[in-house]
């Protein structure tokens, strides 16, 4: 009996130091990737700033090829969106705030199924004869401390997903 007081003891106090130790973790994140590509923000540009043209290379798109997806806004730049559903990569919306052709554009993202929007960008900068494109989203989990850890884990989970969108990124915009 007293080794089953122990256990349900250390239990106990794991649940309770995990507990504390959420309101010490960040409950904000960052995610950021850059590649350079051997082309003109010109050519990148339409690419990224062009919802319709996500499919092509965004990895959600690939992950999930049945995607739903509804196109608002105009064609492309700032005003431009879309939303989605799907099985896989859940539900959102990306709307562009503001959009440069020499110098990228902003986003917000909408996850209405954790309540959280998050805000981003896609830079262009000049890198000898081609252009570095670096890709970002920030936001904030929220005040639940339990979910913190998430936000811990947030560049291991997106991160990976930006680096392989700007390597199918790259390769179309430096087809010939």
């Amino acid at each position: 009996m007293r080794w089953l007081l122990r256990v349900v003891g250390g239990l106990v106090l794991v649940a309770v130091l995990v507990v504390v130790a959420d309101f010490f973790v960040p409950s904000t994140y960052r995610v950021e990737r850059s590649l350079v590509i051997a082309a003109p923000p010109e050519r990148i540009y339409p690419l990224v700033a062009t919802p319709r043209r996500w499919p092509e290379w965004s990895m959600w798109n690939r992950r999930d090829p049945a995607m739903a997806m509804t196109f608002f806004g105009p064609e492309s730049g700032a005003g431009a969106g879309w939303s989605w559903i799907s099985r896989t990569e859940g539900k959102g919306r990306m709307t562009f705030l503001t959009a440069d052709p020499a110098r990228g554009f902003t986003y917000e993202l909408y996850f209405p199924d954790y309540e959280s929007t998050s805000t981003g960008d896609s830079r262009f900068e000049r890198a000898g004869t081609g252009t570095r494109v670096t890709w970002t989203n920030a936001g904030s989990v929220g005040a639940n401390p339990l979910m913190h850890y998430m936000a811990l884990a947030m560049d291991r989970m997106v991160g990976p997903d930006f680096e392989a969108g700007l390597a199918n990124l790259k390769a179309i915009a430096e087809r010939p």
